[in-house]
């Protein structure tokens, strides 16, 4: 089976391309199609990312228009509602979905000064930096991996955070100078795992991709994703979950933040493994009920 497979121009999006290939060789021919997106010109450009659908907006038009077969993504990059005639078909086992810091000269997190420069493009690692430090200074860091560490080398911040993931993926851990727990620094929506999308109508290409799907990680990221929906919160609201799968439960933690730091609700809460998304809807209400919407209006205001 000959199958053409739409990835983002980044160094990352190709490395992830070429692992759905591999996994992928015993039972198709896989093509990797590159296709520039908006998301990747405004990164090139150090603009500001508008909204998720922006890193995947053209590969859902190649997919449904038949130019591709199937497209690649780190999971967190996707909109929690896909187009339509658009399914998420599968879920690979997810990385480590901490995030980290990288710092010049090498140390950890407790060891910077005060006052030291911290890069991040994250408002959801802003606000937790913030909460954390209160003494750091929290600056705009844009550009994709490579553009990030070589800014950080030339001493244009102290040190950078970024998702543990895409520096796996990079072959690159060993840049990391130290791991945030997700009690300091509560990870990103789906970070960690990749979205492997095709055409809904396609049946041929999801039995082909069954055979990368991880059980565990789909229900994962069905609950944070859920959760992430259920707060109607877009990309630049400080929103943080991470859901872990085991024995056919999850456990699901959520969080939201002022831009600031100084505020923030968390909850946590477990169910059947099966019952991931309405997890996700619950957690979502209990946050909502303790005044949820209220920080997220002021975040995204």
């Amino acid at each position: 089976m000959k199958l053409r497979l739409g990835a983002r121009g980044s160094a990352l999006s190709r490395v992830q391309a070429e692992w759905v290939a591999r996994a992928l060789a015993q039972r198709a021919d896989v093509e990797i199609v590159t296709i520039r997106t908006t998301g990747d010109r405004l990164s090139a450009a150090g603009a500001p990312i508008g909204w998720k659908g922006d890193f995947t907006k053209e590969l859902d038009a190649a997919l449904l228009g038949h130019e591709i077969d199937l497209a690649v993504h780190s999971l967190k990059d996707v909109p929690s509602a896909l187009p339509p005639g658009v399914a998420l078909a599968a879920v690979p086992k997810r990385e480590d979905p901490a995030d980290v810091l990288v710092a010049s000269p090498r140390r950890a997190f407790a060891e910077l000064p005060p006052g030291a420069r911290v890069g991040t493009s994250s408002p959801r690692r802003r606000a937790q930096l913030l909460a954390a430090r209160p003494d750091l200074d929290v600056f705009d860091a844009r550009g994709n991996v490579d553009t990030r560490l070589r800014r950080l080398a030339e001493g244009k911040w102290d040190a950078i955070v970024l998702a543990r993931a895409g520096l796996a993926r990079l072959g690159r851990l060993g840049d990391i100078c130290d791991v945030f727990a997700p009690e300091i620094l509560l990870p990103a929506i789906g970070q960690g795992a990749l979205a492997v999308v095709a055409r809904a109508d396609d049946p041929a290409v999801g039995d082909v991709l069954s055979s990368i799907e991880d059980g565990a990680s789909r229900s994962e990221v069905a609950a944070e994703r859920s959760l992430l929906a259920g707060l109607e919160a877009g990309c630049h609201a400080p929103v943080a979950g991470l859901a872990r799968a085991s024995a056919g439960r999850v456990s699901l933690t959520g969080a939201v933040f002022s831009p600031d730091g100084r505020r923030m609700l968390r909850e946590s809460a477990e169910d059947a493994a099966g019952r991931a998304a309405e997890l996700g809807r619950a957690l979502a209400e209990r946050l909502l009920a303790r005044g949820a919407a209220g920080i997220l209006a002021e975040a995204t205001a």
